[in-house]
Formats: C-alpha cells, structure tokens, sequence
C-alpha cells in the first residue's frame, strides 16, 4: 500500500517475492491503500512536520513506487530521498509524471551514495512485513540509523499482526482466531484499485517489540501510537474519509506509528 511492504520490494533480507520484477512492481504499484491514507501516512506527516524544516532532508526507506515519498515533499516542502532495494520500484517512482522526490537504490543492506548523518529525518512505513527474522529487522534500523544525525526524529508505520481476520476497507491481516510470533509467516488480503484482491505473504511483528528493537540499534525516546478514525478525520482526504463505514477501522484500528530519536 504505497510504501506498504505488505508485499512490497522493500529493503532488507527476505524481501516477499509477490512484488519483484516489473510485473510485480506494477501490481504493488494499483494496490488502494484506502486504510493506510485514513490511519497511516497522515499522522506520519503530521509527526514528521512537527520536526522537519523546510528543505531539510526526509528519506522515506523503503519508498516502494514513490507516492508517499512525492506525497511528502509537496505536503512538507522537504527534499525527500526515495530508497528501495527494487530496481524496478525506483524505475516506477522515477518515470511518474508527478515525481518531485530523489531515488536512490539499496545494495547489501547500505544506500548508495549516502553519507553517514545526511538525514534531518527518516520514515519507514510497512518495511517490517517483508523481513522474517530480527537479524534482518535489526539491520535496516541499523541503516537508518546511520543515515540520521544524531537527535533527528524516526518514525516508523506498521501494521499490527495482533489485528486478525477483521475485514478492513483495503486489507484483511492473517486469519481470523490465529496468533503469530516474531518473523512468523502470515497471508494478508490488500485490495487493488480495479476493486480486486490479491493475498501476500508477510512477516508478523509484534509492536511490543519494536521500541527494544530500536534502543538496540541507536534510538532512544521510543513512544507509540495507535491511530483512531475519530483523530483521522481531521487529517485525512475529506473526500477519503467519507468514502468508507469505516466499521472495522474504528472497531479496531490496525496501524500502528512508533517515534524514536536517533541517539
């Protein structure tokens, strides 16, 4: 879902295959993400501005086919680097009509080309779902944090694999009555623009234990946040908010952001 690494080519070991090549590029790029843009992207827009200054840099790791990363440098006025480990999801970010933001590839876990604390900021929406185990988890926060100067805000989107079997407007997470543990394999259900669904394999992650995570990789001042329907439709697309019930989101919101300080 946009960046959404519910499948996505996103950076890391154990990338899902759902999205590789420029066939699956293409498919990641029509998935809605309607969920996402009600109770996702907005708050972490929201976050970011409170500590981002105009023309200073965000790099959204993990860009996918760019549009939150355009998204982004328009609403903030910042100089947005796009990251990813898909070639072929730059090649989609870089050959949009719309694209403002810069895009840079991922080899061996290390973005090309850019130096050690460039960032004034970093976000990082779905990435975890694609990595199956905390080494892998691990090493991305490791390179975001190398990319952040230090006291420079982190804010990471994911998706809670608690959240199960519940009939969301744009996704379904495992399946109904199941628990996952750490890096466990789990189906999510994201619905395309055409209306269609298509299933991917993702990685569960527990929220729990991502401030841990973190305050192992270089990060401090860990606090998170679960966003209610309620508190989106002050933020979001009016005409988004009113296109869904949005019966399953306020019943249980399925997202969830976490902040950190690079230390």
């Amino acid at each position: 879902m946009s960046d959404r690494s519910q499948g996505s080519g996103q950076p890391g070991v154990g990338d899902s295959a759902a999205w590789s090549g420029r066939e699956g590029a293409q498919a990641f790029a029509a998935v809605e993400a309607a969920t996402d843009w009600l109770l996702g992207y907005p708050f972490v827009f929201r976050d970011l501005a409170r500590r981002l200054g105009s023309g200073e840099v965000l790099v959204d790791y993990g860009c996918g086919p760019g549009k939150v990363a355009d998204h982004a440098a328009r609403l903030l006025g910042a100089r947005v680097l796009g990251v990813d480990t898909s070639p072929e999801m730059l090649a989609l970010a870089r050959g949009s009509g719309t694209a403002v933001a810069e895009y840079h590839l991922v080899r061996n876990g290390r973005v090309a080309g850019l130096a050690d604390g460039c960032a004034d900021a970093v976000m990082c929406n779905h990435v975890l779902a694609s990595l199956p185990t905390e080494e892998a988890v691990l090493a991305v926060f490791t390179e975001i944090r190398r990319l952040l100067r230090p006291g420079a805000p982190f804010v990471l989107l994911v998706t809670d694999p608690d959240c199960t079997g519940m009939d969301y407007a744009s996704l379904r997470i495992g399946a109904p009555g199941e628990a996952y543990g750490p890096g466990e394999q789990l189906t999510v259900r994201l619905r395309r623009t055409d209306g269609s669904w298509q299933e991917v394999r993702n990685h569960a992650w527990p929220v729990a234990l991502i401030p841990g995570l973190l305050e192992r990789t270089g990060f401090r001042d860990a606090v998170q946040h679960r966003p209610s329907v309620e508190e989106a439709l002050a933020l979001a697309d009016p005409q988004l908010a009113r296109a869904h019930t949005w019966s399953a989101e306020r019943a249980r919101p399925p997202l969830v952001i976490t902040k950190a300080l690079a230390a």
